[in-house]
């Protein structure tokens, strides 16, 4: 098996990248110190060179700055009209998106890639057009100043006094697929300044005097030459990737610094940091655990620990790596790193037998630069043998030491009768089994036991002469060192197996969490649920408390009384969320608190804090719990926005409602209305022009005049009421009352319209009291015995009845108005209660369609429930359904 084979996930997301950038086009990025280096000469050229060899290209913008060598290169290239914008009274010449899409060439030249647009464009910002142009599958050259990148804007601001409010997101700069650095010394940028060929003359002079200092030139070109490397390195590490490249390639000034758990850790991450520092090179601090130091005694390994979370404050990578040979894990870890040089102490003493840290370190990779640090005379570092361990007997490993004991006995005893019938070459097979067993079932210390035992006991009892230790041929010490060799090599494979099973098991632990919490999270609609399973999956990864810690409306955090119970600090949580930072134990902001503070940082914003309280004062996280808990928190934050958003799109779709509402309300208006107040106007203007003769003429014309009126007043009820419940203006005032109160208030609100129409009330006298708002229910039985009114022939009946049903979910109470008229139409019986919905006969019967949708809106927000039906015996039946409650005793309710 190939040791520097490919990662298979490595690979497989390489093979992806691969095919998402042949399907985009390329960018290639001209960068520069400052103004007047050539990036714009020096893409001009490029594109001619390619323009010779065939390439289809387009100038889209390319700025010259009046230099007539810079203009001389864009004859005979093809130059796009840009497009005009007119702004504030001029008109501004920009970069025209649309004709290049249309156009579609092969190469596009987009020159000053931080360029603002004009107002009304549709990206504000030029990189957002060549962003959709390498979307498009064309590829781009554009130009871009240092002082335009965003991460070190301020520095250069700092630098120069000139602050830069054009600026390019640095993942632009990261992604592009070449960088072409174009660099001038400031010497010659400053002669080429003063011969006009940057700016005019009497710019220039100005120029020299304010932006173009040579310090400022000195400075913007170290950052620039600085990001450039750091653009190259990360390409070196991408190929490196993809090619699976073993060895070390010391492009870099980087280090590695590689700790244990002796005295000389804490020297060794010190001289790291002051070598990192004066090389200004990243660096690294690594321990590798192997399976002797997980017996470690707790005080040794949290001071290890400690290092680590100290080296990480002092700008390293930190990482505590599983393995069992510690020197192959880190030239493992350097290699994969690309780490040309390695820090480590010296060891105190030397054995011949047993190479130190250092000697196998520079065997197993040996292109890597070692620096071994020397001894601190007045702190002898402790040897492995001095560094005290865990000496933790218990039940269990009694049990495996008993268990071993008894087996080799009854293996003896087993092969006893068999000492005629086999020879002892075959006898030690069977002992040889048992010691095989005790190294694979019961670990290391078992199987060297039963290596040992099993000698004795073969020797004792088989070997002649019997029963005694001494050995007559000396072919049996050969038997014994078999028998013990197969006893140490089986439990050391053992051990380490285990070792290594036990180390996958936490690694697949925390991504199987972390994959669960995801799925979780994705489901999550609510910032409750989110809390909720947040707690219940960070309880597993520490033994202490945990919270969510969300701000309110005005970005403060509030500790509620269990939060504070649980010995969490509001005013730490508060700095982490203003700052974005850790803070608490283990960081280097307010370390004296006992709980980790971790921001909930989305991509918008910082959404809360994250709260982790051990129940170890002592416990300090390692490197792989910290991005545990990080990653979680970035989950966790994302599931935030995402809800926070959810609710924003709910708040615009009501609103949206509101508005379609609004138009509908609009055209009831304008259509239904309109007969009912041109009879109004007509009865009036005859009463006016023509008075009736007699009192009963008059007496019909007032009672016309009535009717209309009391039609146009049920309309714009109707339509007030679903206007005010659509966009939640109506607030329950809900008291315990009789609910034969609001019928009969309903009943006497419709006595003109129920006139010619039977009613009957089948309501218990001790009939239980219903916690409503009075008003809205008696609104809710004046649409009902309206809308029985509208659709049953003169002469019908209309039925109310009341009943309370004890169920096995709760007792409710059930209301009900039934006719005995033509019914609803089949089918359509719930499509009856949505908004401007009317039954038969449309253009026979007035109303806009909003008494049954009001009806349903009242019910709903008094947590009930109706539906329509169709009676066996003919007619319709509209049933309400309420909770019943816990209705007060009689001497308990308010009088008005």
């Amino acid at each position: 098996m190939n040791a520097h084979r490919p990662d298979p996930d490595e690979l497989l997301a390489s093979l992806e990248a691969k095919a998402e950038r042949a399907r985009r086009g390329k960018l290639r990025i001209f960068f520069g110190a400052s103004p007047g280096v050539g990036k714009t000469y020096a893409m001009l050229s490029a594109a001619r060179q390619l323009q010779a060899q065939g390439v289809d290209l387009v100038v889209g913008v390319a700025e010259t700055h009046g230099r007539d060598e810079t203009a001389r290169l864009l004859q005979g290239l093809e130059v796009l009209p840009r497009r005009s914008v007119a702004y504030r009274g001029r008109t501004l010449e920009e970069f025209d998106l649309d004709a290049v899409l249309a156009r579609r060439p092969g190469l596009v030249l987009v020159d000053e890639l931080a360029h603002t647009n004009a107002p009304g464009s549709r990206h504000p910002k030029r990189w957002q057009d060549v962003d959709e142009l390498i979307e498009a599958g064309i590829d781009v050259f554009s130009t871009v100043n240092v002082q335009h990148l965003d991460s070190v804007s301020d520095v250069v601001a700092g630098i120069t006094g000139i602050r830069v409010f054009e600026t390019v997101p640095d993942h632009v700069f990261d992604e592009a697929d070449e960088v072409v650095l174009v660099d001038l010394t400031p010497d010659e940028l400053l002669a080429r300044l003063r011969e006009g060929k940057v700016y005019l003359p009497q710019q220039a002079e100005r120029a020299i005097q304010h932006f173009f200092r040579k310090g400022n030139l000195l400075a913007l070109r170290e950052l620039a030459l600085r990001r450039t490397a750091d653009r190259v390195d990360e390409d070196v590490r991408d190929y490196r990737r993809e090619r699976a490249v073993s060895r070390v390639w010391k492009t870099g000034e980087t280090l590695l610094a590689c700790i244990g758990p002796d005295d000389a850790a804490e020297r060794i991450i010190r001289a790291a940091a002051r070598m990192a520092a004066g090389q200004q090179a990243a660096w690294h601090a690594i321990y590798v655990e192997t399976p002797a130091l997980q017996r470690l005694a707790p005080e040794r390994r949290d001071r290890t620990l400690k290092l680590l979370a100290q080296a990480e404050s002092l700008g390293a990578r930190a990482a505590v790596l599983p393995g069992e040979d510690a020197p192959a894990a880190a030239a493992q870890y350097a290699r994969r790193e690309n780490i040309g040089r390695v820090v480590v102490g010296r060891r105190s003493t030397r054995r011949a037998w047993r190479p130190g840290f250092a000697e196998r370190l520079a065997a197993a990779a040996p292109e890597v630069d070692l620096i071994q640090l020397g001894r601190d005379p007045r702190r002898q570092a402790a040897s492995p043998r001095e560094i005290p361990v865990r000496r933790a007997f218990d039940a269990r490993v009694a049990r495996r030491y008993g268990l071993t004991l008894v087996m080799v006995a009854a293996v003896t005893a087993l092969a006893t009768p068999l000492r005629g019938a086999l020879d002892l070459a075959n006898i030690v097979m069977i002992f040889l089994l048992a010691v095989l067993f005790a190294g694979v079932r019961l670990g290391r210390g078992p199987a060297v036991l039963a290596a040992f035992l099993s000698v004795a006991c073969f020797d004792l009892f088989f070997v002649p002469p019997r029963l005694s230790f001494g050995v007559t041929d000396v072919q049996y010490l050969v038997t014994f060192a078999v028998l013990l060799a197969a006893g140490l090599i089986t439990g050391q494979l053992a051990a380490s197996l285990r070792f290594q099973a036990r180390v996958a098991e936490h690694r697949e632990a925390r991504s199987r969490a972390l994959y669960e919490m995801a799925r979780e999270l994705s489901a999550a609609l609510a910032a409750e649920q989110i809390v909720d399973i947040a707690g219940r999956y960070m309880a597993r990864a520490i033994d202490g408390e945990t919270a969510l810690l969300l701000p309110d409306h005005d970005g403060r955090i509030r500790l509620g009384t269990g939060d504070a119970a649980r010995g969490f600090d509001d005013g730490v949580a508060q700095w982490a969320l203003d700052h974005g930072e850790e803070a608490g134990a283990g960081t280097g902001t307010l370390p004296a608190n006992r709980a980790l503070y971790i921001p909930l940082s989305a991509p918008m914003r910082v959404r809360g804090v994250m709260a982790l309280r051990p129940a170890d004062a002592a416990w300090r996280p390692t490197p792989e719990q910290r991005q545990l808990f990080v990653t979680s928190a970035a989950l966790i934050a994302i599931a935030l926005e995402r809800v926070h958003y959810i609710e924003v799109a709910q708040q615009a779709v009501v609103h949206m409602e509101s508005e379609r509402l609004r138009n509908s309300l609009l055209a009831a208006l304008s259509h239904d209305l309109r007969t009912p107040l041109t009879a109004l106007v007509g009865l009036s203007d005859t009463l006016a022009l023509n008075p009736p003769a007699d009192a009963a003429e008059r007496t019909a014309v007032e009672r016309a005049i009535r009717e209309q009126a009391h039609r146009t007043s049920t309309l714009v009820e109707n339509l007030l009421d679903m206007a005010k419940l659509q966009a939640g203006g109506v607030k329950l005032r809900r008291e315990w009352q009789p609910v034969s109160e609001a019928i009969s208030a309903a009943l006497d609100a419709c006595a003109d319209l129920l006139a010619r129409h039977t009613v009957r009330l089948a309501i218990p006298d001790d009939f239980p009291f219903v916690e409503i708002d009075a008003v809205l229910m008696e609104r809710v039985f004046v649409n009902l015995f309206e809308n029985a009114a509208k659709y049953t022939p003169p002469g019908s009946t209309i039925d109310v009845s009341a009943r309370r049903i004890d169920g096995d979910d709760g007792a409710r109470i059930e209301l009900a108005v039934e006719d005995d008229g033509p019914g609803l139409p089949p089918g359509r019986e719930a499509w009856l209660f949505e908004k401007f919905t009317r039954g038969r006969d449309e253009s026979a019967v007035s109303g806009v369609g909003l008494g049954l949708a009001i009806v349903r809106a009242i019910v709903e927000a008094h947590d009930g429930q109706v539906r329509a039906e169709n009676r066996r015996q003919g007619g319709a039946r509209f049933v309400i359904t309420l909770p019943a409650g816990s209705p007060p005793d009689l001497g308990e309710v308010p009088h008005g």
